[in-house]
């Protein structure tokens, strides 16, 4: 269940909200006139969020490459690997 409060809250418990973003690991939403206005959340989970996002992009790209064609045997890949160590 979503996390929300209003924009008074945040202005007047600020703390409190910070509390609940560090917690529960998860956005909190930002009412303004009864309205979603904002969205805040902690550092910690503002990266995993990033990173999350980062690690779907590089999914997508090597499926782009699957669908293209641009592909070739885990053994050459290997070998190229293992040849690059030794230098």
């Amino acid at each position: 269940m979503p996390i929300i409060k209003s924009s008074a809250d945040l202005r007047n418990d600020y703390n409190g909200i910070s509390n609940l973003c560090h917690q529960y690991s998860e956005p909190v939403f930002i009412t303004k006139n009864g309205k979603g206005d904002l969205t805040v959340m902690s550092i910690e989970t503002y990266e995993q969020l990033i990173g999350k996002l980062e690690l779907y992009q590089l999914i997508q790209e090597g499926m782009d490459d699957v669908q293209s064609g641009n592909i070739r045997l885990f053994a050459d890949a290997m070998k190229d690997i293992r040849a690059r160590r030794k230098k």
